[in-house]
């Protein structure tokens, strides 16, 4: 068992938690995630790991409230427990000096997309990080952001704060005035990572996108987080999470990406009608 000892709503549908892990706090580097279980019936999800303190021993997760076991774990507070926890999965992020690095995110992908921007910081780059999120309300964490990097560009699908327009559109604008960028890092719901991909493949940027497909054991047995890149199949529990995104064949990612959705649906709305009593 994983005691939760902290529960913090950021958004409608989005929650942060601190989770007692000790070994995987020690062992977290940027970029990789972990599986958990909430309870012996429930199913096993990946949610990347947003932070972790070793002192403390707790991992940190954010993620969205978008189906039947995020909405039970939301369901969850401090003092609760999660039934086991699986990680660090995944390979970390190749973190170097680059030069100027410009960080991607879109929605909850800021929250795995900030670890990222203060490693690479931490590396010496000069990080430019751009956040958007459909509505002001539903944005997260822009301070914490803001901290890691040399400058930050928060956008609004809505124009309610910031840029009016999408993160693809700010990126596209630094490139129009010949700003340096050596390598791009986007992560976000998958049209936006493909976006962005579009926008950097005709300079020839280094793009560098975090994948998120089906997974059921995260460890390259199953076969269902397979994913396309180059033409070859790869595994992203154990290949990736993070691949060149002018590999990647999205359109083929966003139909698995679907493939389940009546059953999720289904059983989301099972889980509502349950809570209600209906």
């Amino acid at each position: 068992m994983n005691k939760i000892t902290l529960r913090r709503q950021l958004s409608e549908n989005v929650v942060r938690m601190d989770i007692l892990a000790p070994e995987i706090a020690r062992r977290r580097r940027a970029g990789q995630f972990l599986v958990l279980k909430v309870h012996e019936q429930g199913e096993r999800i990946p949610l990347t790991m947003v932070d972790s303190d070793p002192a403390a021993g707790t991992v940190t997760i954010i993620y969205q409230v978008v189906g039947k076991t995020t909405a039970l774990l939301a369901g969850l507070d401090a003092g609760d427990t999660i039934l086991d926890l699986q990680g660090p999965l995944g390979n970390p992020t190749e973190i170097e000096n680059f030069g100027h690095v410009v960080c991607v995110g879109g929605g909850v992908g800021v929250g795995v997309i900030y670890p990222i921007a203060r490693a690479l910081k931490e590396a010496g780059n000069h990080v430019t990080s751009i956040i958007g999120s459909r509505t002001k309300d539903l944005l997260i964490l822009e301070e914490e952001t803001g901290k890691v990097s040399d400058r930050l560009i928060v956008a609004t699908d809505d124009g309610s704060y910031g840029f009016h327009g999408f993160v693809s559109q700010v990126l596209q604008g630094l490139i129009d005035r010949k700003d340096p960028i050596d390598r791009v890092f986007a992560i976000g719901p998958v049209p936006m990572m493909r976006v962005v991909c579009d926008v950097t493949r005709p300079c020839a940027i280094p793009t560098i996108v975090s994948l998120n497909p089906i997974m059921v054991d995260a460890t390259g047995m199953c076969g269902a987080c397979r994913v396309s890149v180059g033409g070859q199949t790869r595994f992203a529990c154990v290949d990736g999470p993070e691949f060149d995104g002018h590999q990647v064949d999205f359109k083929l990612l966003a139909s698995r990406l679907r493939m389940y959705c009546p059953q999720e649906e289904q059983a989301y709305t099972a889980h509502r009608c349950g809570q209600h009593g209906n």
